[in-house]
This record gives C-alpha cells, sequence and structure tokens, in this order.
C-alpha cells in the first residue's frame, strides 16, 4: 500500500516560503496515494522554472527536460511504454509560451498523459516579468508602464485544441486539486489542468487572500462538463468570480488506439530479434 512516506526524496526543497508550488505538491502526492499506483510505472516530465524542481521532491521515475518541452518528452515516454503513467509539469510561460504548439498538438491527438500546468502569471524563477497568463496593465521589470498584451485563455485553449479533460485547480485549495489530479490521471486522453499558484514573491497583488474572495468550484454549481459550449462559458468567466474545477470532460479514442503497433508493447520487445536490414537495402 502506497504512503506518503513512501513518496519521500529527502531532498532540501528550494521553493520560496508560502510558494503556491507547495499546494500542489501535497496535492500531487495525495493523489498517489489514493490511486495507489506501484511507484515504478509512474513518470513524471518537468521543465525549466519553479515548477521544474517538483521531480526532486516526489519519489518516481523523472525526467527533467528544457524549456517547452515537457510534452515532446511525455509523448516518447507514453508511446515507448503505453503502460506507465505519463505526469507532465510545467510552468505558465514554459507551457503557454515556447511550449504552446506542443500543447495544441498533444491535445488535439488525445494521448494518454496528464499535464499539470503551475500558472502564476510571472517568470518567477527569473525575477518576475510577465508571462503569456500575466493580465493587462501589470508592471514588471520587463513592463514597467504595464503589460499591454491580452493574456492567454488556458481553459478556452485546451478545449479548442481537442484536449477531451480540462480544468482548472487552485493551490489554495489542495483537497480539491487533489481529486482533480486523481480523475485527470484515472481519465483515458489528454488531460490539462491549469493551476492558479500564487507566487508571494514576484505578484504581491494576487495572492491567496486575492484568489479565495474570487474563487469557486464549478462542482458545487452543477456544472455540465461535457456541454463544449458552457464549457467555453466558464473559461471566459474571470473578474470578481473565478471558477475552478472541471470545465470539460468527454471520451474518445486516443492516440495509443489508433497505433495498432502499440498493440505489443515497444518497450517489451526482444531487440535482438528485430532487424532493419531488408528496410536499409530498400533505400540503398
Amino acid at each position: 500500500m502506497l504512503t506518503l512516506k513512501d513518496l519521500e526524496t529527502g531532498r532540501r526543497n528550494t521553493w520560496c516560503p508560502g510558494c503556491g508550488n507547495f499546494g500542489i505538491l501535497k496535492a500531487l502526492k495525495d493523489a498517489l496515494v489514493r490511486l495507489n499506483i506501484e511507484q515504478e510505472k509512474v513518470v513524471m516530465v518537468a521543465g525549466i522554472g519553479c515548477s521544474g524542481t517538483i521531480t526532486n521532491y516526489v519519489k518516481v521515475n523523472t525526467f527533467h527536460t528544457l524549456h517547452g518541452r515537457v510534452l515532446p518528452v511525455a509523448t516518447g515516454i507514453k508511446l515507448s511504454n503505453p503502460e506507465l503513467i505519463v505526469i507532465g509539469h510545467a510552468g505558465d510561460g514554459d507551457a503557454y509560451a515556447i511550449g504552446s504548439s506542443h500543447l495544441i498538438h498533444a491535445a488535439r491527438r488525445n494521448i494518454d498523459i496528464t499535464y499539470i500546468v503551475h500558472n502564476n502569471m510571472v517568470y518567477g524563477l527569473t525575477t518576475g516579468q510577465t508571462s503569456p497568463t500575466s493580465p493587462v496593465g501589470m508592471k514588471s521589470k520587463t513592463t514597467p508602464f504595464g503589460s499591454f498584451e491580452n493574456p492567454v485563455n488556458p481553459i478556452a485553449l485546451g478545449i479548442a485544441s481537442g484536449a477531451t479533460f480540462v480544468a482548472r485547480g487552485y493551490a489554495g485549495r489542495p483537497k480539491h486539486l487533489s481529486m482533480l489530479i486523481e480523475e485527470a490521471i484515472k481519465h483515458r486522453g489528454f488531460a490539462l489542468i491549469d493551476v492558479l499558484q500564487p507566487c508571494v514573491t514576484w505578484d504581491r497583488e494576487r495572492g491567496y487572500a486575492w484568489y479565495n474572495e474570487r474563487v469557486y468550484e464549478l462542482e458545487e454549481e452543477n456544472h455540465d462538463y461535457t456541454d463544449k459550449n458552457m464549457a467555453y462559458a466558464k473559461a471566459y468567466e474571470w473578474g470578481d468570480r473565478i471558477p475552478i474545477g472541471i470545465f470539460y470532460w468527454v471520451e474518445g479514442p486516443t492516440l495509443e488506439d489508433r497505433l495498432p503497433q502499440l498493440d505489443e508493447n515497444p518497450s517489451k520487445a526482444d531487440l535482438e530479434k528485430i532487424t532493419i536490414k531488408d528496410i536499409i537495402e530498400e533505400m540503398i
């Protein structure tokens, strides 16, 4: 039986005190314990940024990749061994800037991966520059007069791209977030969870108090997550009320379902019996 102690790595945590990443880490570990998944069957992939060090704090298989490249690596791992549970972690800059095209294509392929985006609306690791999700008017070192760009809408982007599970969590409600992560892992298909993650160091305006006054859970309002139009409408709700929960959830064939060559797990192939001699000769 998996326990929280089993998931401890003993590594010293380097996040700022009060960082929203702590809530995400807690929610993730709780979800893994409830699912009771064998540790060797879990692979976490993370990119560059404050979110990237989460791979240091969970005792499962991990891969720390380049900025924006979480999903290509996660895709390769899943296709190489479809039996693995693959969970990607990225920051908002990682996921919605340099990695945005990978998000679109992973979603439309509906590969069976869970993608957790730590969305603090700033580039925290590089001391607080604006990110793709920063609100208009936000002042930073790179935007001293305020950001003039409209922010990316992660929920609407995920739905439009074809993700079959799209949710938003909040690091200040780890129990609710843990439920979302658990359902995303169980879901067969591409699951996007955008997590509102307060950055207490570089964004003093949108802290826990700010979010606590605004967030509400969609589950309490009988939201129909199978209704795409309703999901879109909720995706654009932002201001005095901010919805969290499952926006959109449907079933559909995964990329793995459409690749018959994966019926036999590639990772278990007998390499000594595989030859590409005939293929090479055809190309000469």
